[in-house]
């Protein structure tokens, strides 16, 4: 399988620019024309979205670009945050990404047992039973998603692609670190969290934080609730990706605590912590797994959470450092985005916060490797 990326960035947003990082990434992959693209470009590209992805068409002869705009935008050369950049990566014969109905759940072009998915978050849509992933993201928060697929810009905030010919290998690096194991919710009222353990949720998570924590890093904090199909093995829980995260928001007077999602009686609930060590850690173990898996991968995709970039890391992004580590050389395309999705140990799809979706493309067979966070 021929590919190869490139990352452009410049003083300005214009189809020159998309049409530089096509070329270079074209002959990177020795080729004169793809049979796949994907570009993904920078906020700036906003109010001339589609004369940039038809700069894309026209450089690599090809019809199926695909893509969208992301708050910023990376290869295994580097990264592009508040400045014009184009990123992409180009496919010879052996990779097809084919449109998809997410509705029906049909591909162009037969059935999809991967979808890598982008723009909007999906939202309340029945469950389906193809795998997922890739990445909730738009230019600017609280913006429409601008996606793109087949060479136009979509009417849709949100697309859906079936990739066929190569096998995914899919890991998620949540970054968080367990604080202790898992107690039982004794009571809640919605998101409001009153009574876990038999003592107050405040008390119980300054149990197992430093005492002289006087201040709680809520932004940095999380409840995790455990899936019960691990039995009571918390860390196994979080390692198979059977674990849902939940912001805490607010810290009541009387020591209850409020939380971004309801919580209910009964539940499983474990106190985390995401800080740049143990997210550097958490992203060290997943890729040691990958490479393990994937011996043989052509390419990667990554979907990052804006949180997890250069703004988490101060000024550097230590997980794109990490993969670099790892996968010296390997063609690398990704976005920062404020949603990830991935499917888990049992092949359930989730959405993810937080985290970072790493994605081995590989030519040789089919394999499809549990999603582990």
């Amino acid at each position: 399988m021929r590919v190869a990326s490139a990352l452009v960035s410049g003083d300005e947003a214009t189809p020159k620019l998309v049409e530089t990082a096509v070329r270079q990434a074209l002959a990177r992959a020795g080729l004169r024309s793809a049979g796949s693209v994907l570009l993904f470009l920078t906020p700036e590209f906003s109010r001339q979205a589609q004369e940039a992805v038809t700069a894309a068409v026209r450089a690599a002869s090809c019809l199926q670009v695909a893509g969208g705009i992301a708050a910023g935008v990376f290869t295994e050369d580097g990264w592009a945050l508040d400045r014009p950049a184009a990123a992409v990566m180009v496919f010879g014969e052996g990779m097809a990404f084919a449109p998809v109905d997410e509705e029906r759940e049909q591909a162009v072009a037969g059935g999809a047992p991967t979808l890598l998915c982008y723009g909007s978050e999906p939202g309340s849509r029945p469950r389906q039973s193809a795998r997922r992933f890739g990445g909730s993201f738009a230019g600017k928060p609280g913006a429409s998603a601008l996606v793109w697929q087949a060479g136009r810009v979509s009417a849709a905030p949100h697309c859906a692609l079936a990739v066929g010919g190569p096998r995914v290998d899919l890991r998620v690096s949540s970054g968080l670190s367990l604080l202790g194991p898992a107690t039982i919710v004794d009571a809640a009222s919605g998101n409001e969290l009153v009574a876990l353990g038999g003592q107050s949720p405040l008390a119980s998570l300054r149990g197992v934080l430093p005492a002289e924590w006087h201040e709680l890093p809520l932004h940095r904090l999380a409840a995790v609730l455990i899936d019960d199909a691990i039995g009571g093995d918390t860390h196994a829980a979080l390692g198979s990706g059977l674990y849902r995260e939940v912001a805490i928001v607010a810290v009541n007077a009387d020591g209850s605590l409020t939380l971004a999602d309801p919580v209910e009686r009964g539940q499983r609930l474990a106190w985390a912590i995401r800080t740049p060590d143990s997210s550097t850690s958490d992203m060290q173990a997943a890729l040691g797994r990958l490479a393990a898996d994937s011996s043989t991968a052509s390419a990667a995709l990554m979907f990052s959470c804006i949180g997890r970039g250069p703004y988490f890391y101060g000024g550097e992004d230590c997980d794109l450092a990490l993969f670099s580590r790892y996968f010296p050389g390997l063609p690398l395309l990704g976005v920062y985005a404020s949603t990830q999705f991935a499917w888990n140990w049992e092949g359930v799809n989730r959405s993810l916060r937080n985290s970072v979706v790493v994605a081995l493309l590989s030519a040789e067979g089919k394999k499809h490797v549990q999603s582990v966070a």
